[in-house]
């Protein structure tokens, strides 16, 4: 999360706007009262993202399965939030930093840009600024996060601040992550996988059965993408993957 210092050009603002850029090069300034998630199509991110020797922070890009594409981020804590968001089946729509919104607050213009907008399957849009929790005990931290989710709020989405997640969720998420995209584990065995799988039963047992006369790890990989993909699912806050997971179906 960003929030830049206003400028003279800045001045005349007397209704919040949003700013989007787009990836033929062109900007757009649109009122927020009239902003709808149409105008992010064929958007980019607000600010190009670039590792330069001697950062002190990590940005980079991220491969979604949600997106297809690319997502960048500012640092460890944003890659975290955009893992989460990858491997939620809720979220079908990931942009970073999707716009710049320039608002006149006490008398005084700001500017902001958000880290994320997620859009859900049920059409709800929410707006995500990461920030680590030791920050928010910092009152101008506080301050120039409140406007910016009072605007998102009263247009009708949701305003979210991350501070992080349990740790052991994120390691699962991670690892989880690497079964992510189409063609790491061919289609055939995980469909094969989601057949036989029990409801209930530990995930040692459904390895077993799977792999017949194999190593039962070689049935591992379909069962790890069956949970990235949100097909099956077990509690992974309770400790890291194992063979004494019970595994769900879902759907």
């Amino acid at each position: 999360m960003a929030t830049e210092r206003p400028s003279k050009g800045r001045s005349r603002h007397r209704s919040p706007t949003a700013s989007i850029r787009y990836v033929d090069g062109s900007t757009r300034e649109i009122s927020f009262a009239q902003l709808r998630l149409g105008d992010f199509t064929e958007s980019e991110p607000w600010r190009r993202v670039r590792s330069v020797h001697g950062m002190t922070h990590y940005s980079g890009d991220y491969a979604s399965a949600t997106t297809g594409g690319q997502v960048v981020y500012e640092s460890r804590l944003e890659l975290a939030r955009l893992l989460l968001a990858d491997f939620d089946p809720s979220v079908c729509g990931i942009f970073a930093q999707p716009c710049r919104m320039v608002a006149r607050v006490d008398g005084k213009v700001r500017s902001h840009v958000p880290d994320f907008l997620l859009v859900m399957g049920s059409g709800t849009v929410r707006v995500v600024n990461v920030k680590p929790a030791s920050r928010l005990e910092d009152p101008q931290v506080v301050e120039a996060l409140a406007w910016p989710g009072q605007l998102i709020e009263r247009h009708g989405w949701e305003y979210e601040i991350w501070s992080g997640a349990e740790r052991t969720l994120l390691e699962n998420v991670r690892f989880l992550a690497g079964y992510r995209h189409p063609g790491v584990v061919p289609e055939d065995e995980i469909e094969r996988a989601w057949q036989e799988v029990v409801d209930g039963e530990e995930m040692a047992l459904a390895e077993r059965r799977l792999a017949g006369g194999r190593p039962p790890e070689e049935a591992r990989p379909a069962l790890m993408a069956l949970l990235w993909a949100g097909r099956l699912c077990t509690d992974l806050s309770a400790g890291l993957l194992s063979g004494e997971c019970v595994l769900r179906r879902r759907g």
